[in-house]
C-alpha cells in the first residue's frame, strides 16, 4: 500500500510539472511574438553598441 501510493503520487506530480514547463514554453513564444512581431533574434541589439561589439571590421583594401 505504501509504495503504490507513492508511485502515484510520483505520476501526478511529473504530469503536474511536465504541463508547468510546457505553459511556461507557450506562453513565452506567445509573448515574444506579440510584443516583438517584426523584430528578429539575429537583429536585436544586446549590448548597446550596434554591430560594432559583436563584429570586427575587415579592411581588405590596399593602401597605394
Amino acid at each position: 500500500m505504501n509504495i503504490e501510493m507513492f508511485i502515484v503520487g510520483f505520476v501526478i506530480f511529473s504530469g503536474y510539472l511536465y504541463f508547468l514547463i510546457w505553459n511556461i514554453i507557450t506562453q513565452n513564444r506567445k509573448q515574444r511574438e506579440s510584443n516583438y512581431p517584426d523584430i528578429e533574434d539575429d537583429s536585436v541589439d544586446y549590448d548597446g553598441m550596434g554591430n560594432y561589439g559583436r563584429f570586427p571590421e575587415k579592411n581588405n583594401k590596399k593602401k597605394k
